[in-house]
């Protein structure tokens, strides 16, 4: 670890949890019965990759998905409750859900996912410097909208 202060990106589009989210003020802890949990991420980049870690504690990875459309990852999960009496349980149980922008489009190969001690981790190459995903469309010299009109 460097004993630099590392800097959070931030995005000009915000998450979409952040906006949607959140508990409802004056009501701590609400949320509507179908809401799916958030699911705390963290997304940096290292070498060349983008690496997005998500905690899902308890959590089988057989019940992890991982959904792509262009740069826009969703993780969702589901924590089934188990059948045994208790008397106080503070876990969390049910869907959990995050969508998370990522710097790049994510590539169809390269991209690696794994899941240990309650963490997922996706690592996403990201394109190489000086690789342009956009292009040029040449501009063409047309007839002007006077020509050929008479007055």
């Amino acid at each position: 670890m460097t004993g630099g202060k590392s800097e959070r990106g931030h995005s000009l589009f915000p998450d979409f949890n952040v906006l949607f989210d959140r508990e409802f003020p004056g009501l701590p802890g609400w949320r509507p019965a179908t809401a799916a949990h958030s699911i705390p991420v963290e997304v940096s980049t290292d070498g060349g990759v983008c690496v997005l870690r998500a905690e899902l504690p308890g959590v089988d990875p057989e019940d992890i998905t991982i959904r792509v459309d262009g740069d826009v990852v969703t993780v969702s999960a589901e924590h089934g409750e188990s059948t045994e009496d208790r008397t106080h349980s503070e876990f969390r149980y049910g869907s959990f859900r995050r969508t998370v922008r990522l710097p790049a489009e994510v590539p169809p190969d390269g991209v690696d996912a794994s899941y240990a001690d309650g963490v997922l981790t996706l690592r996403v190459p990201l394109p190489e410097e000086g690789t342009e995903a956009g292009r040029t469309i040449p501009v063409k010299r047309g007839h002007s909208a006077h020509q050929g009109e008479t007055s």
